[in-house]
């Protein structure tokens, strides 16, 4: 009897597994990607209270502040043609749209060095730091991540999820082992940047290996005039989309920058330490989920078939996923934080406290602005990330003259939860219309 329990329970197990794990299928991929991204956060969540201890609040100040800049950077290197890679169903049409997104980081890699030549005192001036040579190292910063963005992107379309998933770990032990260092030889604000932007090289190299293999067998030839037609049809993504994305870099850097100029850089660096450490646990998740869950639903919207039911699992799935861990940070994180990573750092806990409720809608919109993308609604997403833009600057400015820190922290994740959860409801009704369409249509 016992026997015979054990076969019909090893049968069913087995039956699961090649139905939901076979190669190439959407879990089997997700779980790929997630146990390299896992070992990657496992890494630098272990040592962060090692590093907390290395390095003080101001120097997360100038590192928040210059990843601040940065990220308005990196919002528009690739110029979004990195998310256009993998629509096409043919490959040579996405390797064009590959060396679009290469030149477009190169230019835009130029065009900051001849800002910072120009002007150099309004980016330092943004960081909050006097050396010169931060001005060509955001330069290098933004070359690093525009290369390894593009090349992430060849290779989530080709499904090389276990090369990424390599790639991050890799990424991982070398920023946080220059992290380290650094911190040992008391090289403040400048070891944190450093770590970052030389992982990312570092990380890039393995993905080079990924896509040179890919591009020989393909058998391209680069030509011009196929870069230029191709980019020209998928236009919208130069358009809208980077624009869009830049506004989304601008509302999320606001905090650090304008933090900074009303209570000192010792609060933003509070108010960037606790972003570091709630974006490491959502990072495990959203990182794989955001390769193939695009990947994913791209396929199934080129394939005819309905995308409500993956948009509503996968938004619903995340929501479910992040109720009890916001619910234990929002009672315990002014608690936890000075005991695990040092007494310097209680003022980051009580910040941590209130923006879990922004992190908790945000988390679960993942699923809205891939989706978005696929309905090919950039032009909507860039009015909606001004207006996000705008009100984030009215409520932090109002809170920088009216209010005390606490206080103007708790009003912008209150604004941020209601303005993402807007967005999560806009896309679930743009989705229940498309298949509403469809199944009138009789596709």
């Amino acid at each position: 009897m016992i026997n015979d329990s054990v076969k019909i329970g090893s049968g069913v197990f087995q039956r699961f597994w090649k139905k939901h794990f076979r190669k190439g299928s959407f879990l089997r991929n997700l779980s790929i990607v997630m146990s390299g991204t896992a070992i990657a956060q496992l890494i630098g969540f272990a040592l962060m209270p090692v590093i907390s201890r290395l390095f003080s609040p101001t120097d997360f100040g100038v590192f928040g502040s210059y990843n601040s800049v940065l990220g308005v950077i990196t919002a528009i290197v690739t110029l979004q043609y990195t998310q256009a890679i993998m629509l096409p169903r043919g490959k040579i049409e996405a390797l064009n749209l590959f060396f679009a997104a290469c030149i477009s980081v190169a230019a835009i890699t130029v065009l900051c060095l001849l800002t910072g030549i120009v002007a150099p005192d309004i980016i330092r001036n943004l960081i909050k730091v006097e050396a010169w040579w931060f001005v060509p190292l955001l330069a290098i910063s933004a070359l690093a991540f525009g290369l390894h963005q593009t090349l992430q992107a060849w290779c989530v379309r080709i499904k090389a999820f276990a090369e990424t998933s390599r790639a991050q770990i890799v990424q991982s032990l070398a920023s946080v082992s220059i992290w380290l260092m650094s911190g040992l030889l008391q090289a403040g604000a400048v070891g944190l940047i450093l770590g970052s932007v030389v992982s990312q090289f570092i990380a890039s190299l393995k993905l080079w290996n990924v896509f040179k293999k890919d591009l020989d067998q393909a058998g391209y030839f680069f030509h011009w005039h196929n870069v230029k037609a191709t980019s020209l049809e998928y236009r919208d993504f130069p358009l809208y989309s980077a624009p869009q994305n830049l506004m989304n870099a601008l509302s999320q850097g606001l905090p650090v920058l304008l933090l900074g100029h009303f209570y000192g850089i010792a609060i933003a660096g509070a108010y960037a330490f606790g972003m570091k450490i709630l974006h490491l646990p959502t990072n495990f998740i959203l990182r794989p989920l955001r390769q193939v869950l695009f990947q994913k639903a791209s396929e199934v919207d080129n394939l005819g078939q309905d995308i409500q039911p993956l948009f509503v699992k996968s938004t619903c799935g995340l929501m479910l996923l992040a109720t009890l861990p916001t619910i234990i940070i929002f009672v315990w994180a002014p608690r936890f934080f000075p005991w695990i990573f040092g007494k310097e750092w209680l003022t980051a806990g009580i910040y941590v406290r209130w923006l879990i409720l922004w992190i908790f809608i945000s988390f679960s919109n993942v699923p809205a602005v891939l989706f978005a993308r696929i309905l090919r609604q950039q032009r909507n997403l860039f009015f909606f990330e001004c207006l996000i833009l705008s009100s984030r600057t009215i409520i932090l400015v109002a809170g920088g003259i009216y209010w005390d820190a606490l206080r103007t922290i708790i009003a912008f994740s209150i604004l941020g939860f209601l303005l993402n959860l807007t967005l999560i409801l806009w896309i679930w009704v743009l989705v229940c219309r498309r298949t509403v369409i469809k199944a009138d249509n009789g596709i």
